[in-house]
């Protein structure tokens, strides 16, 4: 983080250096402070809900574009994922940019999230993109240093100022197995590949910040045993990102998001102190069908964060997302408008 000092010759070199990826030149800030809170929530699959028919619409029943829609109802910043070569083109390079320059004309903050995948990546799969398959681990760690930069210099050709880089998606296991798996004592390359990848946001965004995606924020010693390993290899990064699906069915119920809520939020003090970096929830989802359980507990973890600097906000996963248009069932809209869950992104 670039600090302003009185003297100009300091200043110029202490400038000069900050600019240096991680790991070049000083350490960043482990706190950096947000202007504002973030209130986000991740809207990838808008444009292919949009090719579908599918409309959006506010409390009042007047029609709204997604994005426009999403900051009305009080959110700050969009998170967008990217595939490499995925079917149909959706979340690939062209799609990012048309969602990110929407975002960027309405002044939201941008979260790009890399899966380095042709589809889905997330702790339980985290398979190779087809035209990567092959290569051996230096050629893997170019094409991942490759990919970000093509996306990442398209956005930037295009105006949109990137706030935020994930390098991976919920990497509790990794990414781009088998090389790159992540078990034991043993981080095959993962280091590696995750150094490509944030070497080149750096390259184009020197003050985006990387982020580094764990899944459930509630499993303390998973989180411990993953972090401590990747703190013993150097790895760098700048703000912990983790998702919290306190509520996912099992049993035949939705169990009480309580406890996994209030263990998440025991564990932040222990996360921070014991590595150093800022916090984010860059995935949160509730089930759809209780909005008001959701309202409450996204209310429950703004409530409780409050006190806590390096706590920097949470992004809504998918909310327009709904069991009729995604297949999704964890989302925060009905019939095209934002139920109760949302509120608290207003209040």
């Amino acid at each position: 983080m670039i600090r302003r000092l009185k003297y100009g010759l300091l200043a110029a070199l202490v400038l000069l250096g900050a600019c240096e990826k991680p790991g070049n030149g000083p350490e960043p800030d482990p706190d950096p402070a947000p202007s504002a809170l973030v209130k986000g929530a991740d809207i990838s699959w808008v444009t292919e809900l949009e090719s579908k028919g599918n409309k959006f619409y506010n409390a009042a029943g007047q029609e709204r574009e997604l994005t426009a829609l999403m900051k009305e109802l009080g959110c700050n910043a969009v998170r967008l994922r990217v595939w490499v070569n995925p079917d149909g083109g959706w979340n690939g390079k062209d799609d990012v940019l048309k969602k990110a320059k929407r975002a960027q004309a309405l002044g939201l903050k941008v979260m790009v999230d890399f899966h380095y995948s042709d589809s889905w990546a997330d702790p339980g799969k985290q398979t190779v993109p087809a035209a990567w398959k092959g290569k051996d681990a230096g050629a893997m760690a170019a094409a991942v240093k490759a990919h970000t930069q093509e996306v990442l210099q398209a956005l930037k050709a295009a105006g949109v100022d990137v706030a935020w880089v994930q390098v991976g998606n919920e990497t509790i296991q990794g990414m781009l197995w088998d090389s790159g798996k992540v078990a034991g004592t043993s981080a095959g390359r993962f280091v590696d590949y995750f150094h490509a990848g944030a070497d080149a946001v750096k390259a184009v965004y020197p003050r985006a910040q990387v982020i580094l995606h764990l899944p459930d924020a509630w499993k303390l010693d998973m989180l411990n045993w993953f972090l401590s390993l990747m703190k013993g290899k150097s790895l760098r990064y700048d703000i912990l990102g983790l998702s919290l699906y306190p509520s996912y069915w099992e049993n035949n119920a939705y169990p009480d998001w309580k406890p996994k809520v209030q263990q998440f939020v025991s564990n932040l003090p222990t996360l921070h102190d014991s590595y150093g970096k800022p916090v984010m929830l860059v995935e949160f989802g509730m089930p759809a069908s209780q909005p008001d359980k959701a309202k409450a507990a996204l209310q429950y973890i703004f409530d409780n964060t409050r006190d806590r600097a390096y706590f920097q906000g949470v992004f809504y996963w998918e909310p327009e997302a709904e069991h009729g248009n995604a297949g999704y069932d964890y989302g925060a809209f009905a019939g095209g408008k934002p139920t109760a869950a949302l509120d608290p992104f207003s209040n």
